[in-house]
């Protein structure tokens, strides 16, 4: 998700690097959404280990 993040503002720099301001308010917004979304998930799983006391099994990469 992080990868992806960085993906989208990259090319939202790029993007109003060359001119395309609405292209560039699009990635933007994805990349802003993105982050939000990172965030919530992990104060949730950061909230979900404290509680607990468990480790959260994570997906290799």
């Amino acid at each position: 998700m992080l990868r992806y993040m960085v993906i989208f503002f990259i090319l939202a720099v790029l993007a109003s690097f060359f001119g395309f301001g609405g292209l560039a308010s699009d990635f933007a917004g994805i990349a802003k959404i993105l982050a939000v979304l990172f965030i919530i998930l992990f104060l949730a799983t950061l909230g979900y280990q404290i509680i607990t006391g468990r480790r959260v099994n994570l997906p290799p990469l």
